[in-house]
């Protein structure tokens, strides 16, 4: 299953989180591919600061089971100064639907 969604950037803070994304944790990556995920990808539009995400998941509830982890809540935790959040710290992301793939 592929999963796209969106989220926001704090203005100004655009090479930090690609900074921050460059040194990802290893023990994030890990839990992102211990919990299912592949092919993750994600896009700036420079001009909305808006992400857009896209990653491929094997099985929806081990992805969502991943936003439990310890490490999951400390990236959280390490992003919130950057982007949009809610009170948890997760960020704050809609889903968005798929209208088209190629293979």
């Amino acid at each position: 299953m592929i999963r796209g969604f969106k989220m926001k950037l704090y203005p100004g803070m655009e090479a930090e989180y690609e900074r921050r994304h460059n040194l990802l944790w290893p023990e994030m990556k890990e839990m992102i591919h211990a919990h299912g995920g592949k092919n993750y990808s994600i896009f700036l539009d420079r001009e909305t600061l808006t992400l857009f995400g896209c990653i491929e998941v094997e099985d929806e509830a081990l992805w969502q089971a991943g936003a439990d982890t310890q490490i999951n809540r400390k990236w959280w935790d390490y992003m919130a100064d950057i982007m949009e959040t809610n009170p948890d710290n997760s960020p704050v992301s809609t889903d968005l639907q798929m209208v088209f793939h190629l293979d």
